[in-house]
């Protein structure tokens, strides 16, 4: 039978000194950890938060457990009960001895021994205490210790016992018992034979440590972290999905378009759209621009609150709508009406604004409404200005709301320029006004370009291609001759 774990290297105590920086030095980080904990707010829907706390109790119980450790090496070894046997006095020595209680006062760790020649079992006051058991009532035998234990881990216990006692190995497990007043807790075991002169087992020697709230904080571990995962794995499908949706639903244009073909006062359109710094954040900006039936031209731009799936869904809703009415003739300020009752009795309640413009090339005038939106930009002539807002508050906002609209006069020449919220950079605290003011700033240059897409290319130097808090859209057009 193999000699007894370490017999032949008695413990060597480490220098006090040393001991007590060790724990000064826990106890400080424990502190530390534990205010971070405390300022870890979670709610219910965060599972980031959820599992940064998770984590920090479970450093907390791991730092107590060290410093229980660095307890008992300071106070050295506690005397060992005496066995009716001549034992190997370096065996006593080497036993695994049990660890001090916790400082938050619970009881932790306890101590076993079983007399396997004189069936007598002792056990420490710690023990009782983690059974929930009366000193009065006695220790547990082997055998009856298995009678507390979860069924299924009754085989378990009785693995080890009888590979320790038989086969004299080492006993480390775990194992779930149930106690006397029917809570359930999780205990580790450690444990050796304990030899005779003979090298025969004569008794098994055990420490038994209730690890219940560590293992509860592992499982919040495993379990926050399982919850973040399938949460980024839902987000990243409904960005696909939003994105996807967002690349079927807006033009994929690839330069200029012009229309209507053959007549005077030609558009020249040309439109872009610059994401938000965060790719997650897919909103419901949307741009469009379309030749309708009677020659004239539609010119669009809007964006609806929310983002993800939700928003671009409401945006394709939204953007087929318009355009179905606009190719049925009506007018932009009516058709503002429809819109917002469209959004009003939609499934999913959201805010929206928008700008719609009608160009009657024949006639050179531009018709136009708008529901809470920033005008349309007028250039010419190395000026530029925002063309005077008709009635229009947001869709969605308030039932029955009517719609002015107003006419512009147009000029072979002039450059229009509309755009959504959002694309101020986010380095830069600007309000909507003061975007405005920035595109108006570059009323040199916007009058001067020679084509639209050039235009989009001089507003996106100007503002940037990332860096903003919120996704937004840009259109240009241009009147030519």
């Amino acid at each position: 039978m193999p000699p007894h774990l370490f017999a032949d290297r008695p413990a060597q105590p480490p220098e006090p000194g040393s001991v007590d920086a060790l724990i000064k030095q826990t106890r400080r980080l424990r502190g530390d950890v534990d205010a971070v904990r405390r300022d870890t707010v979670v709610d219910d829907d965060d599972a980031q938060g959820r599992w940064q706390r998770a984590l920090c109790d479970l450093a907390v119980h791991q730092l107590d457990d060290l410093g229980e450790h660095l307890g008992q090496l300071k106070e050295g070894l506690p005397p060992v009960p005496e066995l009716d046997l001549d034992l190997d006095r370096g065996d006593e020595d080497a036993r695994i001895l049990p660890e001090p209680a916790a400082e938050s006062g619970q009881t932790r760790v306890g101590s076993a021994e079983w007399n396997l020649l004189t069936d007598e079992v002792t056990w420490s006051d710690e023990l009782f205490q983690i059974f929930g058991r009366s000193p009065e009532a006695g220790p547990l035998s082997l055998d009856e210790l298995g009678s507390t234990l979860f069924s299924e881990d009754q085989p378990l216990l009785t693995r080890m016992v009888t590979a320790c006692l038989v086969d004299g190995k080492a006993i480390d497990g775990e194992f779930r018992i149930v106690r006397t007043d029917g809570r359930v807790r999780t205990l580790h075991v450690r444990g050796e034979p304990v030899l005779d002169n003979d090298g025969c087992t004569a008794s098994m020697w055990a420490v038994l440590r209730d690890v219940s709230e560590l293992r509860r904080s592992e499982r919040a571990v495993r379990e926050s972290r399982e919850s973040l995962q399938r949460q980024q794995q839902i987000a990243r499908t409904e960005h696909r999905l939003a994105v996807e949706l967002q690349e079927a639903v807006l033009p994929s244009w690839r330069g200029s378009l012009r229309f209507p073909h053959g007549s005077n006062g030609t558009l020249d359109v040309a439109a872009h759209y610059l994401p938000s710094a965060s790719s997650a954040l897919i909103g419901g900006d949307w741009y469009d621009a379309l030749e309708l039936p009677d020659g004239s031209s539609m010119l669009t731009v809007g964006d609806l609150t929310g983002h993800g799936v939700t928003a671009t869904s409401g945006m394709a809703m939204m953007l087929g709508a318009l355009r179905g009415m606009a190719m049925a003739g009506i007018q932009p300020g009516p058709l503002m009406g429809w819109l917002n009752q469209l959004l009003e009795t939609s499934v999913q309640p959201a805010l929206g604004s928008a700008v719609c413009c009608r160009y009657d090339p024949a006639r050179g005038v531009l018709s136009w409404a708008q529901a809470g939106h920033p005008a349309p930009l007028l250039f010419r002539n190395g000026e530029g200005r925002a063309l005077q807002p008709p009635e229009g508050v947001l869709l969605g906002a308030t039932s029955g709301a009517t719609y002015g609209q107003a006419e512009e006069r147009l000029e072979a020449g002039d450059v229009l320029v509309l755009h959504t919220d959002g694309l101020t950079p986010r380095s830069i605290e600007f309000s909507r006004a003061d975007s405005t003011e920035r595109l108006l700033g570059l009323a040199p240059r916007l009058s001067a370009v020679r084509s639209a897409q050039e235009g989009v290319r001089t507003v996106i130097e100007e503002f940037g291609e990332t860096e903003r808090e919120d996704d937004a859209c840009v259109l240009v057009a241009r009147i030519e001759a």
